[in-house]
């Protein structure tokens, strides 16, 4: 019986770790996959592109010249229509502090005060990349198309889930059960689309 391949994805939240083992899994894998948790000496790649494509290559590339294995990494955001993509790929630090969602919501909703309904568009992006030790690399992506309430409902989910209404839903991507909003993620897409490209250049 053959040994499972080990991959690692450029994560240490392990219910991402746990999301696409699973799609991974479905695809008919059988993988080892660790987060960058079991590599504690290996520091977090700073995310100096200028599109999710490139944050996550960099996180995957880095990730496997240290570690000598495939890498999987992604990168994602809210991108509002009526401010031309933004807040894109400085989603998290929106309000100027990384990692703060109310301060980053706040300031969204304010900024988008006296827009109308109709002009409220909006989608999660993101990109998914993996990377081998030899260069190699593939990216993959997926979105989450929406409009903006106007004020934010749910607790499930983290950051903007509680301002978008995914398309034909009434309710805010914070308001889904995790099965329902997995099914339709960005991520989940951009995972899903992902695993061919693994079975391709892992075998």
């Amino acid at each position: 019986m053959s040994t499972p391949r080990r991959l690692i994805l450029a994560t240490r939240n392990q219910h991402k770790v746990a999301e696409l083992h699973a799609i991974l899994g479905d695809a008919g894998l059988d993988v080892e996959l660790v987060g960058a948790d079991a590599y504690p000496e290996i520091p977090d790649v700073p995310e100096t592109g200028v599109t999710f494509a490139e944050n996550a290559l960099l996180k995957a590339h880095a990730l496997a010249r240290a570690t000598g294995l495939p890498a999987i990494a992604d990168d994602s955001g809210l991108c509002v229509d009526v401010l031309g993509g933004a807040p894109g790929i400085f989603s998290a630090r929106w309000s100027g502090k990384h990692g703060d969602d109310l301060a980053n919501l706040d300031l969204l909703l304010a900024q988008l005060r006296d827009i109308a309904p109709e002009h409220r568009a909006a989608h999660f992006a993101c990109a998914a990349a993996l990377a081998l030790p030899d260069g190699t690399e593939r990216v993959t992506e997926g979105r989450l198309l929406g409009t903006l309430r106007t004020a934010p409902a749910g607790t499930n989910g983290f950051g903007y889930d509680p301002i978008l209404e995914p398309l034909g839903e009434t309710r805010t991507c914070a308001e889904l059960t995790a099965e329902e909003k997995n099914a339709i993620s960005h991520r989940g897409k951009a995972f899903r689309a992902l695993a061919p490209v693994v079975r391709e250049l892992l075998g």
